[in-house]
């Protein structure tokens, strides 16, 4: 009984320490996997930025040429322009903004599979956008300003989920805008600004419920969408200078959340509700001057209590200029020049306003 007792608690032992040893060889197993896959994805990341390097072909501040180096011991988080998470070590921004570098985007950019911001602004990058961009799906922020990109704007910028900033502003795009872009439910801002982009403004633009700030100006765009009324958070909306014509833009008007809005230099023609300052509450810049717009001056734009600045010049308004307009507590600056208005444009009913 004893023997027995004997053998069972000596088996039991034997069984521990094997399961023992087999955890200690797991573990290291595990480890030595993790720090594998770690290394495989520092290297990634490494091969990605060092083929962004090799496409560049001016750095004349010497900052990615001095800085970026191919040393197997070099940590790229300690690059310029490069920031990493600190749980992962993977690249989660970059930043070459204002480095006067030239150059085209390699297809390897698309493996900084962690990258979170890209700001490549005030720069000369030119050639076509790699649509391997597309696979970077933890973005939440693209800046492209003043850049030479050339060609149509991709579709598959309409990619990435959590978009929330999308700048173009300043490079040569041509072209209609994708409608796919608009699915980006999570953008708050938009510039596409002082591009060569023409046609009608999608009417996907209505989906973009979360857009805070759009700046579409100095275009070619010919038609603005009754959808575009429909954007509940928007505050700011620039599409001046561009070829806009008929009356779509009325429906901007119900928009009580905005605040700046600037028309003017297209062809919108027209007259002014008179209860549009019912919607606009919020408004503090309004510029429609050098269009087509036609009527009366709304007698209670006055109603717009939180209106700054005002411009209608250069229109077809008729009429007398409303006296109610000296009840515009804040108005800074109002311009009436240029229209078919009757009476002194800087009479007594303006003497009030800081000029």
């Amino acid at each position: 009984m004893e023997k027995s007792r004997f053998l069972l608690f000596r088996m039991l032992s034997m069984i521990r320490c094997l399961c023992y040893i087999y955890m200690m060889i797991m573990a290291n197993y595990l480890t030595a996997g993790a720090l594998a896959i770690a290394h495989t994805n520092f290297s990634t990341d490494q091969s990605a930025l060092l083929a962004l390097k090799a496409h560049i072909t001016s750095d004349p501040q010497n900052i990615l040429t001095a800085n970026w180096s191919s040393a197997s011991n070099s940590d790229i988080c300690n690059w310029v322009g490069v920031t990493c998470g600190a749980r992962h070590h993977r690249v989660t921004a970059l930043n070459l903004s204002s480095m006067g570098l030239a150059g085209v985007i390699p297809p390897h950019l698309g493996n900084l599979s962690f990258l979170i911001k890209l700001h490549l602004k005030n720069n000369f990058f030119n050639g076509p956008l790699p649509q391997e961009l597309s696979r970077l799906r933890r973005l939440k922020a693209i800046n492209f300003q003043y850049n030479n990109f050339t060609g149509t704007i991709p579709s598959w910028f309409g990619s990435f989920p959590k978009l929330q900033t999308f700048i173009l502003w300043g490079n040569g795009f041509s072209g209609f805008i994708p409608a796919a872009i608009f699915n980006l439910s999570a953008l708050e801002k938009i510039d596409l600004s002082n591009n060569q982009l023409s046609g009608s403004i999608p009417r996907e633009i209505g989906n973009l419920t979360m857009v805070k700030v759009i700046y579409l100006d100095d275009n070619k765009f010919e038609e603005l969408p009754n959808e575009i009324g429909s954007l509940g958070q928007l505050e700011v909306l620039f599409v001046q200078d561009n070829a806009l014509k008929g009356s779509a833009f009325v429906p901007v008007l119900n928009i009580s959340s905005l605040t700046t809005f600037t028309l003017y230099g297209n062809n919108m023609s027209g007259s002014l509700p008179d209860n549009m300052c019912e919607h606009l509450s919020s408004i503090r810049r309004l510029y429609l001057d050098q269009n087509q717009l036609d009527g009366m001056i709304p007698s209670k734009l006055w109603q717009c209590k939180e209106l700054r600045e005002i411009s209608l010049a250069s229109n077809n308004f008729r009429g007398s200029i409303p006296k109610s307009l000296g009840n515009l507590t804040y108005l800074s600056k109002i311009i009436l020049s240029d229209n078919n208005l009757e009476g002194n444009k800087r009479g007594s009913i303006l003497q009030s306003f800081r000029f």
